[in-house]
């Protein structure tokens, strides 16, 4: 029950995590908004709640004596990854609060970015927060009093990745992987479940197969190709002399 619940909230930390990762991209953009503010205010504190379960539960897993060494080698495992996701939401986090400060809303002092990226981020939201549809009540001065508490939250988060590393000291280099780097995105079941839903993978098999005759035809494809440009040319200069 312990590794299954962990593994529950390091999906869903990892989940939020890179919904955040997704609206911060956007700050300062042409889909920059006031909705966009609260959508990655009420983003963050979700990932800061999941994570600060994660940690209470891994903590008391690790320091129970009487789990056996295979239990043991599991969440030391699932340690290292979820460190990974905090180091990852405080480095979103401070990105967040650079770029708030370069763009208020309420007072530019430049203009936003033309990315050719335009339209709402409230689906986006909605995954991270697990509901259908985002009701916003923020007011109207949320860019500039928001960054006093996004300064504040990350202090808190910077200083429970040092107590973390203080109450459980797990060398990464020690946990042994489960499974390839990349396998995730090989598998078709994990594209559809994949947050961000842009991704589209071609079909393992298919592609395995395509790529050693492609390696074959593409020099002689290359090869024919200088081949006729050089010929052009030749009868150009003839043509011309």
């Amino acid at each position: 029950m312990g590794k299954d619940e962990c593994k529950t909230l390091l999906d869903a930390l990892n989940k939020v995590t890179a919904c955040y990762r997704h609206l911060v991209i956007t700050l300062g953009s042409s889909s920059d908004s006031q909705n966009l503010r609260e959508e990655l205010r009420r983003t963050r504190r979700k990932a800061q709640e999941l994570a600060a379960a994660n940690r209470c539960k891994l903590t008391a897993l690790l320091k129970d004596r009487n789990i056996s060494e295979e239990e043991r080698s599991e969440y030391e495992r699932l340690w290292v990854l979820f460190s990974s996701s905090m180091e990852l939401l405080d480095a979103d986090m401070t990105r967040s609060l650079d770029i708030g400060r370069d763009f208020p809303l309420m007072m530019p002092v430049r203009h936003l970015v033309q990315t050719g990226v335009s339209g709402s981020t409230s689906t986006v939201a909605a995954r991270a927060m697990n509901v259908h549809n985002m009701k916003y009540e923020a007011e109207s001065n949320i860019d500039t009093v928001d960054l006093k508490e996004l300064q504040k939250e990350i202090l808190h988060v910077s200083q429970m990745i040092e107590e973390m590393e203080m109450k459980v000291q797990v060398a990464p280099w020690t946990v042994e992987a489960k499974q390839e780097a990349g396998a995730e995105l090989k598998s078709t079941g994990s594209v559809r479940k994949s947050s961000a839903g842009i991704i589209s993978l071609c079909e393992e098999p298919a592609c395995l197969s395509s790529e050693p005759g492609l390696r074959k035809i593409l020099p002689g494809i290359i090869f024919t190709g200088i081949l006729f440009i050089a010929g052009i040319l030749a009868f150009c200069v003839i043509k011309l002399s």
